[in-house]
């Protein structure tokens, strides 16, 4: 319903901010990682949004990118994590660490998250697995549109995520697609 506000960032209170859009206030929910890069109060702000209708509240959820809506619209797609949850994941870490933790399959960087426990760790690893990529974050952080396409043959490939990420880690960063699908084969090769 609400997808998007542009107004002057009137009150900042970890983690709500408000937007004055018109003479119209919105309390929005805004993960840590949001909240950082917000401007001075008094100046103009720009935040995606996410509206929760529940029985007992609507809540307005903001993000500074679409990359971190998306993760949040993919984490609260699954059993037992819901929007509270899911912006304390990305209050814990930002969504290229996320995407990171998924692809080599890593439960001891959620459980550091508050709230999150052994058991929801490996069910975010377990549900959120090739929904996190490319169009989301980065699988290793700052992965290019080359190495996305590099990560997406040796997947295609058969080798695991896990492979996968690792053969492309030890790749230089400005490797060409069709250089560096060889030189990662090479490494998986060892």
């Amino acid at each position: 319903m609400i997808g998007k506000l542009t107004g002057i960032l009137s009150d900042k209170n970890p983690p709500q901010v408000m937007v004055d859009c018109a003479g119209v206030g919105y309390e929005v929910q805004v993960p840590m990682g949001t909240f950082y890069n917000l401007p001075a109060l008094g100046e103009k702000v720009s935040l995606l949004t996410h509206f929760v209708v529940r029985e007992d509240a609507q809540i307005l959820y903001g993000f500074g990118s679409a990359q971190e809506r998306a993760a949040f619209r993919e984490l609260i797609k699954i059993s037992g994590v819901g929007p509270r949850t899911a912006l304390s994941v990305l209050s814990g870490m930002s969504v290229a660490d996320l995407a990171q933790a998924i692809t080599l399959q890593e439960p001891g960087r959620l459980t550091k998250v508050p709230g999150i426990g052994a058991k929801t760790a490996q069910r975010l690893l377990l549900e959120l697995k090739g929904k996190l990529g490319a169009d989301i974050g980065a699988p290793l952080g700052a992965a290019s549109g080359a190495q996305s396409d590099i990560l997406q043959a040796l997947l295609a490939l058969g080798y695991n995520d896990k492979e996968a990420a690792l053969a492309l880690k030890a790749l230089p960063s400005d490797v060409g697609v069709s250089d560096g699908i060889k030189l990662a084969l090479k490494a998986l090769a060892r």
